[in-house]
């Protein structure tokens, strides 16, 4: 079929491969291809907010190339958040960086370009990436297509809306504490965190927070997901930290090798805060659903201290962020007030942890990872809720303004660190992470895992499921994830907007 111009309908219709697959045959140009894509922006972007720099001239130049690879043509966006791209800045959804351009590409960025993809903007995200939101001062808070009012989390918040508004079928995204997992969780997409090393961080770093933090997707159907892991691991970083194994077929096949599974499920919350009983509902629901495909499934946890967990994750984020407002301000000379007030809080929190207490905490992530490789001695997966309520509304984990009005006090007597290791802050922390306590654990641990969108609400909102793996278990994941795709379908369920 002759597609001279493509309607939206036939566009949406398609995943990236399969939109690969027909600019291949002959029957649409990456030009028809991109108009669709920013025919779709366009329309729906200023309600979502979600691509912050448009990108259309360079693409248009790009789509007019010769390109060869996997996904030659396919119109993308990338997070505007550690995915640089050379001659523009990486905002990271902060003042202080907005108008600054980087000198290179990033290698992830490098190999989305080598397979051929139609790179046409950037998307939003919180600062930094510092929040399970995306609602950054620097560009203003990107909403949920399935409810203007809620979030589409975050740090990914950009790339989800985008792909659930079906602006393009996958978005560049990273996740250092959640952030692929929570927005595909609210947007009803497919999400997968690689395991520690295995996608490269280059070329400016080894690795993200001590190997915590990764890029990927977030996308419509499995096969983009495993076909993008292909694109991201396709040769060895001489510059990391790890020679990673790779398996001996590629992820795109691992994919359609199911196999039967033992999986252990746990609801409770790991900080011991409220669960909503639809968060719960969806791991009932998923457990049901595997017993049914024929999988072993039982209630089972990993015997780990996980609200002292989040603590040493938080140690980890609020020292390395201490360092990037440094490091920001000594490069471009940026003042106090080029930050946000949440992230000085932060920062201040990094700054007063004593080495040692670092050390200790770091230490014990060695210990976290025994203790899920215990857990995964038994079980093949651990299957929990990836949020534990739906997404939450625009501003509702904004700092409450009594808090603000004493830090801005604090800060001006430079006395913003005594807050830190307070019941207060505790209080804070454990508050801001009630609504996603589930993700920070294969972080930590450098794990794989998934959220897969499994069940909606009675108000229709998406809320996904995750499952971590065991130390090279990408492959087992997408495979369980294409076979649950294959038997409750989700990429033609679309938000009216």
């Amino acid at each position: 079929m002759e597609i001279l111009m493509m309607r939206y309908s036939e566009y949406r219709a398609h995943d990236a491969v399969g939109l690969a697959e027909s600019v291949a045959r002959g029957e649409v140009s990456p030009d028809e291809l991109l108009d669709a894509a920013i025919s779709r922006a366009q329309t729906v972007n200023g309600r979502l907010n979600a691509i912050v720099r448009p990108m259309h001239e360079i693409a248009r130049a790009r789509a007019k190339e010769s390109l060869s690879g996997p996904f030659a043509g396919v119109p993308f966006l990338i997070k505007d958040l550690s995915q640089d791209y050379a001659g523009l800045p990486t905002g990271s959804g902060s003042r202080a960086l907005r108008h600054r351009p980087v000198e290179r590409h990033s290698e992830v960025v490098d190999r989305w370009l080598g397979a051929g993809l139609v790179i046409f903007g950037k998307t939003n995200t919180p600062e930094f990436g510092a929040k399970g939101v995306t609602e950054p001062e620097a560009n203003g808070p990107t909403r949920n297509p399935w409810d203007l009012g809620r979030t589409p989390g975050g740090s990914s918040g950009g790339s989800a809306a985008a792909v659930a508004a079906g602006i393009v079928p996958v978005a560049g995204a990273n996740d250092g504490g959640g952030s692929i997992r929570i927005p595909a969780a609210c947007c009803g997409l497919f999400g997968l965190k690689p395991g520690r090393g295995l996608v490269p961080a280059g070329p400016t770093v080894a690795e993200h927070l001590h190997g915590a933090a990764t890029d990927g997707v977030v996308s419509r159907s499995v096969r983009d997901s495993a076909a993008m892991l292909d694109v991201l691991t396709a040769r060895a970083d001489p510059g990391g930290p790890f020679l990673h194994a790779r398996p001996e077929l590629p992820y795109a096949e691992l994919a359609r090798r199911p196999r039967k599974l033992r999986i252990g499920f746990a609801t409770r919350s790991p900080i011991d805060t409220e669960v909503d009983p639809q968060a719960v509902a969806a791991v009932d629901d998923a457990a049901e659903l595997l017993r049914r495909l024929g999988h072993d499934v039982e209630p089972a946890e990993p015997e780990i201290d996980q609200r002292r967990l989040a603590f040493d994750f938080l140690a980890m984020w609020t020292t390395q962020l201490a360092h990037t407002v440094d490091e920001i301000r000594r490069a471009t000379g940026a003042g106090p007030d080029s930050f946000e007030l949440d992230t000085h809080l932060l920062a201040a929190a990094g700054r007063a942890l004593k080495a040692p207490a670092y050390y200790a905490a770091h230490e014990r992530w060695n210990t976290y990872s025994r203790q899920l490789a215990a857990f995964h001695r038994r079980y093949d997966l651990l299957l929990t809720p990836t949020l534990a309520r739906p997404a939450v509304r625009i501003g509702e984990l904004d700092t409450p303004k009594p808090v603000r009005a004493v830090a801005r006090v604090l800060m001006r007597l430079g006395l913003l660190g005594t807050l830190a290791g307070t019941r207060a802050w505790e209080s804070a922390v454990i508050a801001n992470l009630a609504a996603t306590p589930y993700t920070q654990l294969a972080n930590i641990t450098g794990r794989p895992a998934m959220s897969v969108p499994t069940y909606r609400t009675p108000d229709g909102l998406p809320l996904g499921v995750q499952f971590v793996g065991p130390l090279g278990g990408e492959g087992m994941l997408l495979a369980l994830a294409a076979r649950i795709e294959t038997e409750r379908p989700w990429a033609h369920l679309e938000p009216v907007l």
